[in-house]
């Protein structure tokens, strides 16, 4: 299944204030391109250059869908960004909300800093949300009312818990690394609970993946029953959402 960009847009602000504050931490950086890896439709395209200015910008990403509609790059790559390498070693790979699709992150990110250039940075943010009811509702239904085609009986969450991140990457140069919980009030929505349908463009994509439509919506109606518990409505319709993500920035010893 491809990225629905439509879908992803209906919660750009709070997808986007995360990509800012992670931006806000990154220093001095040396000469060379500044790379979106994972980048989408181009969200944090203009504020990478606003930051970088003079720097070439260049967005990667895996979906040709959301390619398509990413604009105010230099240039962009349509390539698997688990196996992405860079063609010159970047001042920036900047990551947000992507790396967490991918396995194997103890290969991964120093994978990732060994390519910068001296003095380059790595930044990344990904939700480390997996725990909570939103995430966890959809495995424990899955697995509940379709047993032959999901089981979680061994999960590890797909991001691991800060301090992991910092002895991985430590070795290679100077780590900050920290943890926010937005709370997100989301707004009443047309079609079932507010917080599915955040989830709907994210979380809920694999699983819908392997579900026939009467089975999807009997699925997606029992989400929303756990989700009225576990997210209540305000007296307003609204919902208060709270949300973690990780942050880390990597600054590469010369």
């Amino acid at each position: 299944m491809d990225w629905d960009p439509g879908t992803y847009r209906r919660f750009r602000g709070l997808r986007l204030r995360p990509a800012l504050d992670l931006l806000l931490q990154v220093g001095e950086v040396p000469d060379g391109c500044v790379v979106d890896l994972g980048c989408g439709d181009g969200a944090v395209a203009g504020p990478l250059r606003a930051r970088f200015p003079g720097h070439r910008i260049l967005g990667v990403d895996s979906s040709p869908e959301m390619l398509g509609h990413a604009t105010g790059y230099d240039a962009t790559r349509l390539v698997d960004i688990a196996h992405w390498t860079p063609e010159e070693p970047p001042a920036v790979v900047f990551s947000n909300a992507a790396l967490h699709w991918l396995s194997h992150h103890e290969m991964l990110f120093p994978r990732l800093a060994q390519c910068l250039a001296p003095g380059g940075v790595l930044a990344v943010q990904m939700p480390r949300q997996f725990d909570a009811p939103s995430h966890r509702l959809l495995r424990d239904l899955a697995e509940g009312m379709f047993p032959d085609r999901f089981s979680f009986t061994n999960y590890v969450a797909p991001v691991a818990p800060p301090a992991a991140y910092h002895r991985l990457l430590s070795p290679l140069g100077a780590v900050d690394l920290w943890e926010t919980e937005y709370l997100q009030p989301l707004s009443p929505v047309p079609e079932g609970h507010p917080v599915r349908a955040f989830t709907q463009s994210t979380a809920l994509r694999p699983f819908a993946a392997r579900m026939g439509e009467g089975e999807l919506q009997e699925f997606l109606d029992a989400y929303d029953d756990s989700l009225r518990i576990a997210y209540p409505a305000e007296a307003d319709g609204s919902v208060l959402f709270p949300f973690r993500r990780l942050f880390l920035v990597l600054t590469r010893g010369d």
